[in-house]
Formats: structure tokens, C-alpha cells, sequence
């Protein structure tokens, strides 16, 4: 345990001294949430209010207008959990391929050190840090909806973001270690990440919502996990919010705009539940572990 320790510190701080990677970590994270909010954010919320007056009930437009603002904003901050769970995993793993690339890599084989313990330090470095960066962005969009005049989400809310926080941080570490297994060249790794970054607002339904994508393409979505996890967060995010948006309507306006917007996921009639989400997200992260350790293997043996 304490080669992992001390593998795990290691690139913890690696990261954290290489202030030009965590300033941009951070800047990305607030460009694209400024984005969203600003543009997607006020279109959609156009199209909530819109929808609202087109049902027939007197409404208080203007009251209507800040609830729909209220709700796109906490749907965008669910959709930015996500983006940086992918990229700040991404980014701490690439650490890794530096290691390779100055042959510390090598080094490390060659100690008596099981190659386990090496990939779980990586593994756990990525983990750990996408934990914090993601909960600092939770943050930070809960002060941005307090400096609105929004409410704050409860705490038992807040407990659950991070549960989900910490399960889609260890899955998408995983898969990138997984990933990392096969580039050999930082050149690569960049452009492996760079890549990643911009589908990965399209893969989770993030930039363009569900009902706005065709059908083939949100079955191929489906599949993925970061659908899944972006809908998780969503569901929390969003569950006073669109309460307080349809309050006075059937029932069926808020679900459909669920369906609509990604928060619910459906596969054929039938609704894919929390449950399913998070067993399936464990999948994801055992197949690509699994794998992981098989391509390890494989190396070690090719190397003797």
C-alpha cells in the first residue's frame, strides 16, 4: 500500500506544480460553463417560456421567465460536472504518458513494484483530482445561482451530486488509463484529449439537447456512459427546478420536457432508472480495469 501512496502523491502534485495545466483546467471549466450559460443557456430557457405560454393556463410571464432561467442553468451545471470529470481525468492521466515518453515509465517496471500498484497509482491520482475539480465547479455554480437570486439545492441534493461525482470520476479515470495504454507520444495524447474535449459535450446531449439530435444517433448515445451520468446529475439538479417551472400543468409537461432535455433516458418504452444508470456506469469501469490489466500482462510478457 505504500508504493500506492507514494505513486499516488506523486502525481497529485505533479499535476498541482504544473500551474499552467491547472490554470487552464480551470479556465476551460469556467469558458465553456460562461458559454452555456450565456448562449445555450438563454435559447433554451427561451424555448421553456415559450412552451409555457403556448399552454393555454394564464401564467405570470415574467415569473415563468426567471423559473425557466433557473432550470437551463442548473441542467447546464449538471452538463459541466460532466465535461470535467471526462477532461480533468483525461488531463491528470496524461501524466502517465509523459512518464513514457522520458522513459520513468520504464523505471518504474523495472522496480520491484507490481504493475498493479503503478496503474492504480494513476488510476487513483486522476480519480482524486477529478473529485475536487468537479466538486469545486459544484460549488462555484451554487455561489453563481446565490449571487442570481436562485435557490441553493439541499444538502441531501448536494450529497448526492458528489456520490455521482465520485462514481463518474473513477469511471472515466479508468477509461482514460485505459486509453493511455496505447499512445505513446504526448503530441498524441493532445490530440487524443483535444478530440475528447469537444465530443464530449455532444456525447453526453450537453450542446445539443436530446430531442434536437436524430434518433439514430441518441440510440448510439444511449450506449455510452456519459449519457448516463450527465442524465444522473440532471435528475437531481433539475427535480425542484422543473417542479417549480411546471408548477399548474399536467404532469406530462414536465416529463416531457425531462425526455426532451436528457434527464430521463428511455430505451425503447422503457425508462432507464437510477439503478440501471450506476450498474451499468460499474461496468464500464470493471471492463476497462479488466482490460487495463489483460494489456499489462500481455506487456510484461512480451517484454521478458
Amino acid at each position: 500500500m505504500k508504493e500506492i501512496y507514494y505513486l499516488l502523491k506523486r502525481n497529485i502534485l505533479l499535476y498541482l506544480r504544473d500551474r499552467v495545466s491547472v490554470f487552464f483546467s480551470i479556465l476551460s471549466m469556467l469558458i465553456v460553463l460562461a458559454l452555456m450559460v450565456i448562449f445555450l443557456g438563454n435559447m433554451n430557457a427561451e424555448n421553456v417560456v415559450d412552451a409555457l405560454a403556448e399552454s393555454g393556463s394564464m401564467r405570470d410571464t415574467a415569473a415563468d421567465e426567471k423559473n425557466a432561467v433557473y432550470l437551463i442553468q442548473m441542467w447546464t451545471l449538471a452538463g459541466i460536472l460532466i465535461v470535467n470529470a471526462v477532461t480533468i481525468t483525461l488531463t491528470v492521466i496524461g501524466t502517465m504518458v509523459q512518464d513514457e515518453v522520458k522513459n520513468r515509465l520504464a523505471s518504474f517496471y523495472m522496480a520491484p513494484v507490481k504493475r498493479i500498484k503503478i496503474a492504480l497509482g494513476y488510476i487513483l491520482s486522476s480519480w482524486i483530482v477529478g473529485i475536487g475539480m468537479c466538486i469545486l465547479t459544484l460549488i462555484l455554480g451554487e455561489l453563481y445561482m446565490a449571487f442570481r437570486g436562485h435557490p441553493l439545492l439541499p444538502a441531501a441534493d448536494c450529497l448526492k451530486l458528489c456520490g455521482m461525482i465520485v462514481l463518474n470520476t473513477f469511471v472515466y479515470a479508468s477509461l482514460s488509463y485505459f486509453i493511455a495504454l496505447f499512445i505513446h507520444s504526448e503530441s498524441a495524447w493532445s490530440s487524443i484529449m483535444t478530440i475528447i474535449g469537444t465530443l464530449v459535450g455532444f456525447v453526453g446531449a450537453i450542446y445539443l439537447p436530446m430531442s434536437m439530435l436524430p434518433e439514430g444517433v441518441s440510440k448510439v448515445l444511449k450506449c455510452l456512459p456519459v449519457l448516463h451520468g450527465a442524465a444522473m446529475m440532471r435528475m437531481v439538479c433539475t427535480r425542484d427546478a422543473i417542479d417549480q417551472t411546471f408548477a399548474g400543468l399536467p404532469e406530462i409537461a414536465g416529463d416531457t420536457f425531462r425526455e426532451q432535455m436528457g434527464v430521463s433516458v428511455f430505451m425503447g418504452d422503457r425508462e432507464i432508472v437510477l439503478f440501471d444508470q450506476i450498474l451499468f456506469l460499474v461496468i464500464c469501469a470493471i471492463i476497462a480495469i479488466i482490460a487495463s490489466a489483460w494489456i499489462t500482462k500481455r506487456r510484461k510478457l512480451r517484454d521478458r
